[in-house]
């Protein structure tokens, strides 16, 4: 059996410690803000009772929207909240982006971040107490003032009734400035709701974003704005070693060509003459360790880690290798999936200006607060002074919470003492960004004599992605006093603490924790050419339901047990999970597939949902059509179910253009793709129709944007077996 290390360490449980370490790293913050000494203060004159909620003089209500609105639904989820405790519609209620402000932290992160899919969860009951302490502070300056007991008074629609008579409520606001705001209030109850669990409520930024009048980071115009674009190393890491931009400056329209830390940047008038000069520049580069690395000599470590007797130990539970002494049969099965690109719509784009010591940013960004790190970082000024005007984001899926774009402009701004807007190409955004990690994994399983489960080992080898995170938002986490030298070295830390000394969960988060198996090990080795990962749509879910549920498929076929069968006998310790394969299969009509097609199951738990998927596939020609997807979810209470429905339908088709089309590929350390024509998303014609089953549920909300993808691979995988006899056991999907 493979030697293992027993530590094991998670993501925010290296935070907190790393926060213990350093004197403060992670500092734990009011959620709500209602006691903050230091709140945002957008409109000065108006009524503020805490960090999001503020009332104008003529009633109006503005909610500071503290994460970022990518697609996701969370302008109209937050508002919904919002609006659910002040009795209104939740498209009377105003709103902004709040920017960044330590009073928006979320407290599982310890920054102001939008990610892993946490923003209802968490802002679930400190929004609705935040909206709540305005409702009981307005009612109790009504009945000041009217001189009746608050009990006797109602609030709808920013009026407040009495005895059947409204009061416009702006006219108590002199009063409530005066009287204390309660930080706890009872809040409603489930049974009171009329807008939370509701369906067809009008999304509040679908006008905006129809009709064009939504600003993303591309729309944003400062007046005398340059345009930047970077001539990046071709391999992450390099640096310029010299390069030649005679033709460039002569070029019509180029202002400036300076090198900055990864490239060398050309400044014009506009984004064509910027683009166009940048092609004339010669770069001779510095090449990391990287170059000596294409895809050929990375899967070859791959494998060698996969047959080693060497691993790190992720999880242990029972005693494995006795459970497989004692197996009737066992099974083993290897899984592969590439380096992927997040390819979000809006390429990478920030405007900074720099002016009288202080910067403004305007940037699509999940991760405000750390914005204004690296802009420090990288121009000098402190973050005091450093104000972040978020915009729509023309999706993230975890890419937007790195900030190297902004880096680079926040740079080009400083040496040209121009006003910036830095724009990537299509290809600077496959060719330069974060990569969900290249993962290989091994699963060994045994069979007992009544055909379940006894022993589950699954090793897997690959790049980890948290290190590079680190290495970007440490400076961000520890105080800006620190020398630069210091907050490198321990930026750089974790490198080789995820590499020697414990596992990443996220490289083996979803590899073991579903199914009732007594005896489970989980095993990791780090494999890792250099080029930078990131958190990509799922995280490791996104390959770890593809591998897990493969895997199940497998197993169930060497037991002689129905797929969905199989998989309910070893799901009594998981109801919730349970619940959602036997909706799933019920509605998916299981045992009736229809003639020429087949029917393929996968389930998975991520981000506290539970969701299950059955994907209806032909093959024929040796192509692979999904033509329909029955999708059931239980993410506790839905506060919008269309936003849920339509986050789940989001999911599968994102997860549908991994599983059938994309891969990133390396040679010489460089990548190969550059933009849709060899790095493909999903064709309308190929979308399948998907069908959505929400579970009722009174549990506190969960996950949405993310648990949609991880089963759809195997789903479909699966039905490709059920349909030719054919496994697949590599991403994307090939009958070759």
């Amino acid at each position: 059996m493979t030697q293992a290390v027993n530590i094991s360490l998670s993501r925010r449980s290296f935070l907190k410690a790393s926060g213990v370490a350093t004197g403060g790293l992670v500092v734990a913050t009011s959620l709500q803000g209602c006691g903050s000494s230091a709140k945002p203060v957008p409109y000065a004159k108006d009524f503020q009772p805490n960090a999001f909620l503020q009332v104008s003089a003529k009633g109006d209500v503005l909610f500071l929207i503290p994460n970022a609105e990518m697609g996701q639904g969370i302008k109209m989820g937050l508002s919904t909240l919002v609006a659910e405790e002040l009795n209104m519609a939740p498209a009377a209620v105003e709103t902004k982006f709040a920017g960044s402000h330590k009073a928006y932290n979320m407290p599982s992160m310890g920054a102001q971040i939008t990610g892993g899919s946490t923003t209802i969860k968490e802002r679930f009951l400190p929004l609705r107490q935040a909206a709540a302490s305005v409702a009981d502070v307005m009612l109790s300056a009504a009945a000041r003032d009217l001189g009746v007991a608050k009990s006797e008074l109602t609030l709808r629609n920013k009026q407040i009734v009495h005895a059947g008579k409204q009061y416009d409520w702006a006219q108590f606001i002199a009063t409530a400035k005066t009287l204390p705001v309660a930080e706890s209030i009872a809040l409603k109850s489930p049974k009171d709701f009329t807008l939370i669990g509701k369906d067809r409520t009008p999304r509040t930024d679908a006008i905006a974003k129809v009709t064009g009048s939504a600003e993303f980071g591309m729309d944003v115009k400062v007046p005398n704005a340059k345009v930047a674009v970077v001539v990046a190393s071709p391999v992450y890491g390099g640096s310029v070693k010299s390069f030649d931009a005679t033709n460039a400056k002569s070029m019509s329209g180029v202002q400036h060509v300076v090198t900055i830390f990864n490239g060398v940047a050309i400044v014009a008038d506009t984004y064509w003459q910027a683009r166009q000069a940048a092609k004339s520049v010669s770069v001779e580069w510095n090449n990391p360790e990287l170059a000596k690395y294409s895809n050929s000599n990375l899967e070859t470590e791959l494998q060698q880690a996969l047959d080693s007797e060497e691993g790190l130990n992720a999880f242990e539970q029972g005693d494995t290798e006795k459970a497989f002494a004692k197996a009737k049969k066992t099974h083993s099965a290897q899984y592969k999936a590439p380096y992927l690109a997040h390819a979000t719509m809006e390429p990478m784009n920030c405007t900074v200006q720099i002016k009288n010591g202080a910067m403004d940013v305007w940037i699509p960004t999940q991760a405000p607060g750390l914005a204004a790190q690296v802009a420090s970082e990288h121009s000098g000024i402190s973050r005091e002074n450093i104000r972040i005007h978020s915009t729509f984001l023309g999706g993230g899926f975890g890419r937007r919470a790195g900030h190297d774009y902004l880096a680079q402009a926040a740079e080009i701004a400083l040496q040209t003492g121009e006003t910036i807007q830095l724009v990537w190409s299509r290809e600077d955004d496959t060719q330069q960004g974060y990569y969900r990690p290249i993962s290989w994994v091994k699963f060994d399983a045994g069979l007992d004599d009544a055909g379940k489960l006894s022993a589950w080992q699954v090793k897997r080898a690959g790049p980890n992605v948290f290190p590079y995170l680190a290495d970007e938002v440490f400076g961000a986490l520890v105080p800006e006093f620190l020398p630069k030298g210091m907050v490198d070295w321990i930026s750089k830390r974790p490198y080789g603490v995820f590499a020697d000394w414990t596992t990443d969960h996220s490289s083996v988060e979803g590899l073991y924790e579903d199914y009732d198996i007594e005896n489970k090990t989980a095993l990791h080795e780090t494999v890792d050419p250099g080029l930078r990962c990131g958190f990509w749509r799922s995280v490791g879910h996104s390959f770890s339901g593809f591998f897990k549920e493969c895997f199940m498929d497998e197993m169930a076929h060497e037991a002689g047990a129905d797929p969905v069968a199989f998989r309910l006998s070893h799901l009594d310790g998981n109801p919730r999970l349970k619940r959602t394969v036997e909706l799933a299969a019920e509605k998916a009509g299981w045992a009736t597939p229809k003639a020429g097609r087949a029917l393929g199951i996968a389930t998975h738990k991520s981000f506290e949902s539970y969701v299950a998927q059955v994907a209806e596939v032909s093959v024929s020609g040796g192509q692979i059509k999904v033509h329909k997807v029955v999708c059931v979810i239980d993410c506790g209470i839905a506060v919008n179910p269309d936003i849920v429905k339509s986050q789940m339908e989001s999911g599968i088709n994102f997860g549908l253009s991994a599983a059938l089309h994309q891969k990133v590929t390396l040679k010489d350390g460089a990548i190969e793709q550059s933009n849709f024509h060899d790095f493909q998303i999903l064709r309308m014609n190929e979308a399948p129709d998907i069908e959505v089953h929400i579970v009722q549920s009174e549990e506190a909300p969960t996950g949405v944007g993310e648990p949609g993808t991880p089963p759809i691979a195997a789903a479909v995988a699966n039905a490709v077996f059920a349909a030719s006899g054919k496994r697949l056991r590599e991403l994307p999907l090939s009958m070759a």
